[in-house]
């Protein structure tokens, strides 16, 4: 069977920049970013300010979601993405009375033709989420966006689902969404990102579109991730179908 082209894609709660020696050190979280080199990324807990600088930072393409207002300023999720954005929406997750939460989807333009052959292009569907820290909060954001965002998106190739689910162990959300979309660690049993220094709960995770195929997943375990933030970097390894071999997905 002939395979289209292979990407990375990445999670990372940046934990609004901010330490774990408590210095506000966003360029400690770039550098990061260079260190995962993924094409691309889902933030949480970003800044506006800082949604505009990370953009700038990593040469990058972005989309931010705001999900409440700081006395910082704007607060929320951003995608950014080495490939062309062509479209984005913003969806509410909000579960009265607790805080407001958020997706930011941003639809990409990739070649996937083979030798990176011009004119083989795809859509990329990226759902970016940071869900709530209550159980039901979280059974109800996972019902929102499975039978509510995802049903009505009209989506015209494959997605990914990823973000903080805040989910540390394995309950009702957990198993809604992975009868929905698989295991989002393919073989491993489990991805644990937090706390950085010693992670023991699988917070972060990538869901994705059965049409990729993952590769491999990683957390990342630098020296200045386990610093830079209280949540470690999560990135896939996922290979594109071939237009050739799959041909258009409806």
């Amino acid at each position: 069977m002939s395979e289209g082209r292979t990407i990375r894609v990445a999670t990372y709660n940046i934990h609004r920049g901010c330490g774990l020696d408590r210095r506000d050190r966003l360029d400690r979280i770039i550098d990061v970013l260079a260190e995962v080199d993924a094409d691309v990324l889902a933030l949480q807990e970003v800044f506006g300010f800082q949604a505009q600088a990370l953009v700038e930072a990593t040469r990058m393409e972005g989309v931010f979601g705001p999900t409440r207002r700081l006395p910082q300023g704007s607060f929320g999720n951003l995608c950014l993405s080495r490939f062309p954005l062509v479209g984005h929406a913003r969806y509410n997750l909000t579960c009265h009375p607790f805080e407001p939460r958020g997706c930011v989807r941003a639809d990409l333009s990739i070649d996937v033709g083979e030798g990176g052959t011009r004119g083989r292009g795809g859509r990329l569907h990226v759902f970016n989420v940071h869900f709530g820290l209550r159980y039901r909060e979280r059974v109800r954001q996972t019902r929102m966006l499975l039978w509510g965002i995802l049903d009505r998106a009209g989506l015209s190739g494959p997605w990914l689902l990823l973000g903080d689910f805040n989910e540390w162990f394995h309950g009702r959300a957990s198993r809604l969404l992975r009868a929905a979309f698989g295991h989002p660690c393919g073989l491993r049993r489990s991805v644990l990102t937090h706390p950085s220094p010693w992670p023991v709960f699988p917070l972060d995770r990538i869901y994705h579109d059965p049409v990729l195929r993952l590769e491999r997943v990683v957390v990342h375990r630098s020296r200045l991730a386990r610093v830079a933030s209280d949540h470690l970097p999560t990135y896939a390894d996922l290979r594109f179908p071939s237009p050739r071999a799959h041909g258009p997905r409806a």
